[in-house]
């Protein structure tokens, strides 16, 4: 979260690091102050508070004469960012189906039933922030504060890392999120935390797919000189 002083700064910094996730601002691309309060039309003050506080957060990077960019995760930052998902969501789940409230119940199946129409239908682009609202829910439904902040900031990343590529799974995924929402409906914390271990494991395999193919693809477009004008 934003700890930095003021609602504006808040604002200012939820605004900036939904564009850096969303892709808006490109990984590696500079972020000037100047132009940041011109888009967000406020003063230079806030938009340096929230520089900072994503700076803290490991979305912006600030170099000497360069000033800040937005950050470049490394493969080994998404294998750490993946293994810690690994750890936590599963435990959330588990937490979640021995705390939740009816209310979050509600909110849980109204998204899978969404999220599965708008898989099925090819509706791609809703995706992603309805898979964030879903997973933002089950955070909430641990009933722990620390839990729930550690689930959200590790969403963030997550939705930054996978946000690169193209949707891939939305079918499956959204029938994983639907088994997951049963099992925390039924209260079985066993049940809950073994789908989300498989569902991470799934949405990492995917994911290193992705990677391996850009990869792949790069390499042969220098091979063959087909990046060239």
């Amino acid at each position: 979260m934003c700890a930095v002083n003021g609602g504006i700064s808040q604002a200012v910094c939820a605004a900036i690091r939904d564009d850096i996730v969303s892709g808006f601002f490109p990984q590696g691309g500079r972020l000037t102050e100047e132009q940041l309060a011109r888009r967000y039309g406020v003063s230079r003050v806030p938009v340096r508070e929230a520089l900072r506080t994503l700076e803290s957060e490991g979305f912006v990077t600030t170099e000497r004469h360069v000033g800040a960019c937005v950050a470049e995760p490394t493969a080994q930052d998404a294998a750490d960012l993946l293994e810690i998902r690994a750890l936590l969501e599963p435990l959330g789940a588990a937490r979640a189906a021995q705390r939740r409230t009816e209310a979050h119940l509600k909110v849980l199946h109204g998204l899978v039933r969404l999220g599965r129409e708008r898989a099925r239908r090819g509706h791609v682009a809703e995706l992603p922030s309805l898979s964030t609202w879903f997973h933002e829910t089950l955070a909430q439904a641990t009933g722990s504060r620390n839990l729930t902040v550690l689930l959200v900031q590790l969403r963030r990343k997550v939705s930054w890392l996978y946000g690169a590529s193209p949707a891939a799974r939305s079918v499956e995924s959204w029938d994983e999120h639907g088994a997951l929402t049963d099992a925390v409906a039924r209260g079985d914390a066993e049940r809950a935390r073994a789908l989300a271990v498989a569902h991470v494991e799934r949405s990492a395999a995917a994911y290193e797919l992705r990677r391996t193919v850009r990869v792949s693809s790069r390499k042969h477009a220098v091979n063959t000189g087909s990046d060239q004008p």
